[in-house]
């Protein structure tokens, strides 16, 4: 159980990135109180935990009534997760984030915790596509599948403290720190995503 919550915790963990997203809750909230800035993170983590858990306990059955295969899922799941390692690696990632979070500063100036904090700083695509995936691997384990769980709620308190501490975290690291560690964290992205994918064709060609 243990290689399984350190596989899935590294690859929510890698997903989610808090240390990239810190900076981004750091600029929508700016000029906020304390109080505003951890409402908002309390109330956006809880929705992004509310989002994976209804994707990871309806997820597989879903895309079974579809006829979309584990295998199909593993290959599809690995490219977007692939994509989105290369953003990290190359900024693009940061870039569209800190887009995102200036339009919603712009649109929505007191509640940011539905967008973009849930939806999709948390509960992007890759995460939603990770839980789903982690979940069917697993079927039918419920001692697999809670470590999964259990690996994703560790995720996401780490990033509840990274966005309450966020503005200590960027007076101590900088942006070229929080750069560097998206980029190695981009480049671990792309192997788990590699792998996802060639398990999903191997499997293929063996049934």
């Amino acid at each position: 159980m243990l290689e399984i919550f350190i596989s899935a915790f590294v690859t929510f963990f890698v997903v989610i990135d808090p240390v990239g997203i810190a900076p981004v809750f750091a600029s929508l909230t700016e000029g906020a109180n304390a109080r505003h800035k951890r409402l908002m993170a309390i109330k956006g983590t809880l929705i992004a935990v509310a989002i994976l858990l209804f994707f990871a306990a309806v997820g597989e059955p879903f895309l079974s009534a579809l006829g979309i295969t584990l295998d199909a899922l593993k290959v599809a799941g690995g490219v977007m997760l692939f994509l989105i390692a290369l953003e990290m690696v190359f900024e693009k990632r940061t870039e569209r984030r800190e887009n995102s979070a200036e339009r919603s500063h712009q649109e929505h100036l007191e509640d940011i915790s539905v967008f973009p904090i849930a939806i999709p700083l948390l509960a992007g695509p890759g995460a939603i596509a990770s839980i789903i995936l982690l979940m069917a691997s697993h079927e039918g384990n419920y001692l697999a599948q809670g470590t999964i769980l259990a690996a994703i709620g560790a995720t996401l308190l780490l990033t509840l403290f990274a966005f309450l501490a966020a503005s200590k975290l960027m007076a101590v690291m900088g942006n070229t720190v929080s750069t560097i560690i998206s980029r190695v964290l981009g480049i671990i992205l792309a192997a788990f995503a590699s792998q996802f994918i060639m398990d999903g064709i191997r499997n293929f060609f063996l049934t």
